[in-house]
């Protein structure tokens, strides 16, 4: 890879030795997943697609993230799937996301949402997602059923991005009884980022932190096909990274993670992976430029 001292790359970030603005922990789960899928091979891969990118943002005024915050990458949480694993990710997200001001976990499929979110000590949830993860079960399609189940406040839910025909009437009722706000992806095509992104935090952050939860299968097929559930009419890649920098810019947005993406089961060129690994420059922008 050519290397520029004018350009440099981003990625390559230390381990912790102190308070940092950002900090990434590797979350490799896999096992519960309703799809097969090579998830765990995902954390190595976003790290290494980042290289392939700068720290730049360039408007109005030109901010290098790498250079505006403090950003250090905790490595992996061994085995994070199951009861056990997921007190392993409830622990150390706990322990880290002290010294942080936000916390960027890489999974891993969707089951990691759930042990994140409670070890962050998030009160408020938001996900952008094709799926309501209502499920009965412990899997990818479970979490956030498991988190209102052990007492995170469904008022404080907010799923932008929920998809026709990648849903059932059951869990929309559900949802619905529940009393999450739900904003379908039709609704985010006709309101924008901006506005979605504003009512979302206005609700998820009422109580204190909040948690981003974002399922890279949200998007079209034709830029997410590493997704096994992605679909094809899902948002545009610049939808979700707009959607992303606009949640990462509010201060109550405590922690995040990045799922759903199998890096084993991607396109030739690496397009699923890239575009998790911008969500990952997404979510520092929105820090470095509020």
């Amino acid at each position: 890879m050519h290397e520029d001292r004018l350009w440099p790359r981003a990625g390559g970030w230390p381990a912790p030795t102190g308070a940092t603005d950002a900090l990434l922990l590797g979350l490799p789960a896999h096992r519960t997943s309703l799809s097969p899928t090579g998830a765990h091979a995902t954390p190595a891969a976003i790290r290494n697609a980042l290289r392939r990118f700068s720290g730049a943002v360039l408007g109005p005024t030109p901010v290098d993230v790498q250079a505006a915050l403090r950003i250090a990458d905790a490595g992996d949480v061994s085995d994070p799937d199951g009861r056990e694993g997921e007190e392993r990710v409830r622990t150390r997200v706990r322990e880290l996301v002290a010294d942080t001001g936000l916390l960027i976990a890489l999974g891993g499929d969707n089951s990691v949402t759930y042990a994140t979110a409670q070890g962050a000590g998030a009160t408020g949830l938001i996900t952008l997602d094709a799926h309501f993860d209502l499920r009965d079960g412990e899997s990818n399609g479970s979490p956030v059923r498991r988190l209102i189940e052990d007492g995170l406040d469904p008022a404080r839910i907010v799923q932008i991005g929920i998809a026709d025909f990648a849903n059932s009437i059951a869990y929309a009722r559900r949802a619905a009884d529940l009393g999450i706000t739900v904003i379908t992806l039709d609704d985010v095509r006709r309101r924008g980022a901006d506005d979605v992104m504003i009512q979302a935090l206005d609700i998820a952050g009422a109580a204190g932190p909040v948690h981003l939860d974002i399922d890279v299968d949200v998007c079209d097929r034709a830029v997410a096909p590493g997704c096994p559930a992605s679909v094809p009419g899902g948002l545009q890649a610049w939808e979700l990274r707009a959607l992303v920098r606009g949640a990462a810019s509010d201060p109550r947005v405590r922690s995040a993670d990045i799922v759903e993406v199998d890096a084993t089961a991607d396109a030739a060129d690496g397009r699923t992976v890239r575009l998790a690994a911008l969500c990952v420059l997404e979510l520092l922008a929105g820090r470095a430029t509020a």
